[in-house]
């Protein structure tokens, strides 16, 4: 008898193409698992809004991990099934860190369970980009606002995208924040730019994690990725298998190395392996 087992995957260099989307392939290969009752969820560093389009050609029936773990999501009921807050004073505090730093970046805020993203101007070079790229392809909204202290709203996260050099430039500077966890990660997608997303200590992929295991009484988890964040994911499973195209410290750690996500590695192996 198969243990009821659930399967975790990161999106980015894992799940998706190089295009960052789902392939015809996977998307067959996965909707045709989901419906033999295999347990499929993801863990990204994307918000609800981006990885939901993203994922809106495959029947997901599990709750999803978003923003690293600040957010878990049950696409069913079209509801937040856990969230983690920063504390009010904890991000005034920050607030004022990224105004004596001159970084620009973006600001993630609930309003009930509706998520709004601020930014305060000016914004320019890869983070106009990245916003500019989401409101084509994705239809999201960015608020612009004189001062993050002046919002009301939940606050949840904070990201920043730069060149490497700004990005470590400002990492030194805000050192270490209580009460919220600061994940830094290179941007798969444009050579020499990082990211810089901070958000409650308790939220990380394997706490997200964790949480699932118990939400649905699995025996086993299996997870799946690329990067510096899916360390955090694969310390909650069972067993962690890192893409071909992965970075050298995932492979370390991994139970196994599996195809690269341009080659539909994943969707492969789950069809092979996923019960």
């Amino acid at each position: 008898m198969h243990m009821k087992t659930l399967y975790v995957a990161d999106l980015d260099g894992t799940l998706l193409d190089g295009r960052a989307e789902v392939s015809e392939y996977t998307a067959e290969a996965l909707n045709r698992l989901i419906k033999s009752g295999v347990h499929f969820s993801v863990a990204t560093a994307r918000t609800s809004a981006t990885a939901i389009h993203i994922l809106k050609g495959i029947d997901l029936n599990i709750p999803l991990i978003f923003m690293n773990g600040v957010i878990i999501y049950d696409p069913p009921r079209k509801a937040i099934v856990k969230k983690e807050i920063i504390p009010r004073e904890v991000a005034g505090g920050f607030i004022g860190a990224i105004h004596e730093a001159g970084q620009p970046g973006l600001m993630y805020a609930l309003h009930g369970d509706e998520m709004r993203v601020y930014y305060e101007s000016p914004v320019s070079g890869p983070l106009q980009k990245f916003m500019d790229e989401r409101i084509v392809k994705y239809g999201k909204v960015f608020t612009r606002v004189d001062d993050f202290s002046a919002v009301t709203d939940d606050v949840i996260y904070f990201c920043f995208l730069d060149e490497h050099e700004n990005i470590d430039k400002f990492y030194s500077l805000i050192g270490q924040v209580g009460g919220m966890r600061i994940a830094k990660s290179r941007n798969i997608y444009a050579e020499g730019q990082w990211f810089i997303e901070i958000f409650n200590d308790a939220a990380s992929k394997r706490n997200a994690t964790e949480f699932l295991r118990g939400y649905g009484n699995y025996e086993k988890v299996v997870g799946f990725g690329d990067d510096y964040p899916d360390i955090s994911l694969f310390e909650a499973c069972d067993e962690c298998y890192a893409m071909e195209n992965a970075i050298a410290e995932l492979k370390d750690i991994a139970t196994g190395v599996i195809g690269a996500n341009t080659d539909d590695g994943l969707a492969r192996w789950l069809e092979k392996n996923a019960r």
